[in-house]
C-alpha cells in the first residue's frame, strides 16, 4: 500500500480543524535499562516520526459536550484516548467549549506504531488551539504523560532520544530515509511483554553520541525476542522483511520495519511482500506537522 505524504491541516478556521495528521512513530532502537520501584521500566530509545498515520477532524461545540462522531470498534468512549485527551484538557483548562471529533484510523492497534498516543497528542494540540486555552508545549506534554508514556513525544514535535519511561526527551538528528513497515496482523499487549520473565532489564546505558555514530544500525529492540517467542507471525514478518535489509520490531510490536535509502528500493520491497503481507512505505519526518499550532 502506498500513499501521499500526509498534510497536517487540509482546512482550518477558528471553529474547525480537519485533516489533522497523527503520525506513526518507529523506535529505531529500544533498550530496557532498569526498573523503578513502582514497577515501571526505564528505557532508552530513539523515536522517529513517519509521514503516515491516522487523521482527525475537530469542530467546536458551544454546549461543552465532547462528541465522538466516529470511534473505534470495540473501544468504549471512556477508554478512547482521543476522548480522554479532550476531557482532560477541558477539565484542566476550565474551557466551557466542547468538540465534535472524527477519527480516521489507518494505524493498527497493538502495532507498536504509537497510534493511540499520537491520536491523543493531536487532540490535545488541536483543541488547545481551537479552544484558545493557551497551554504551552511543556504543559501539554505534562498532560499527555497522564494518558500514556509515548504521548509527550508526539507533542514534543520532533525526533527524539528518550529516557526514563519515555518522557525525558532530547532532540536528535536522524538520517533521511524511507521505511517499509510490515503488519503481522496480530495485536500485542504491551503490559504482557513487560511482565515477561524472559525480558532483559539491564542493558547498558548509551548516549546520543553513541547512537549518532551508527544511526541506521544502532542497538536492538530488547522486547523483540520476547514478542517473537510468543507471536510466531512477528518472527515470520521479521524473516520476510529481513531479506531486504536489517529488519527489527518497533515498540512492543507487532509491526516490523526496515530502512531504505531511496523510495525506489522501498517500493521494490513493498511489491515483493504485498502478496503475503500488509506492507507499506513511509518517509521519515524530522518534525511533527501539528507543531505549527504550538509555535504561533
Amino acid at each position: 500500500m502506498s500513499h501521499e505524504p500526509g498534510r497536517p491541516l487540509s482546512h482550518t478556521s477558528s471553529r474547525t480543524l480537519t485533516g489533522c495528521l497523527a503520525p506513526a512513530k518507529l523506535n529505531l532502537f529500544l533498550h530496557v535499562v532498569g526498573r523503578r520501584a513502582d514497577g515501571f521500566h526505564l528505557l532508552q530509545t530513539v523515536f522517529q516520526l513517519l509521514d503516515f498515520g491516522d487523521s482527525l477532524d475537530f469542530s467546536v461545540r458551544e454546549d461543552g459536550r465532547i462528541h465522538r462522531i466516529t470511534g473505534l470498534a470495540g473501544v468504549p468512549e471512556d477508554a478512547d484516548l482521543v476522548i480522554r485527551a479532550a476531557r482532560l484538557l477541558q477539565e484542566t483548562s476550565g474551557s466551557p467549549l466542547g468538540a465534535d471529533i472524527s477519527l480516521h484510523k489507518r494505524l493498527p492497534m497493538g502495532g507498536g506504531l504509537g497510534g493511540g498516543s499520537s491520536d491523543a497528542a493531536t487532540t490535545l494540540i488541536a483543541l488547545n488551539h481551537l479552544w484558545q486555552t493557551g497551554l504551552s508545549r511543556s504543559q501539554l506534554m505534562q498532560l499527555g504523560l497522564r494518558l500514556g508514556a509515548d504521548v509527550p513525544f508526539f507533542i514534543f514535535g520532533q525526533n527524539a532520544f528518550a529516557e526514563g519511561v519515555g518522557e525525558l526527551l532530547s532532540p536528535v538528528d536522524t538520517p533521511e530515509a524511507w521505511f517499509v513497515v510490515v503488519e503481522p496482523g496480530v495485536p500485542v499487549s504491551t503490559p504482557i511483554i513487560f511482565r515477561s520473565q524472559e525480558l532483559t532489564r539491564d542493558t547498558e546505558m548509551v548516549t546520543i553520541a553513541d547512537f549518532s555514530r551508527a544511526p541506521t544500525s544502532f542497538g536492538r529492540n530488547d522486547l523483540q525476542a520476547v514478542v517473537t517467542g510468543m507471536f510466531a507471525p512477528v518472527a515470520e514478518a521479521l524473516e520476510a522483511l529481513g531479506r531486504f535489509g536489517e529488519a527489527r520490531m518497533t515498540g512492543s510490536g507487532s509491526c516490523v520495519f526496515c530502512a531504505f535509502e531511496t523510495e525506489g528500493a522501498a517500493d521494490q520491497a513493498v511489491a515483493a511482500l504485498s502478496g503475503a503481507w500488509r506492507a507499506w512505505k513511509a518517509r521519515g519526518m524530522n518534525r511533527h506537522p501539528m507543531s505549527q499550532l504550538l509555535e504561533s
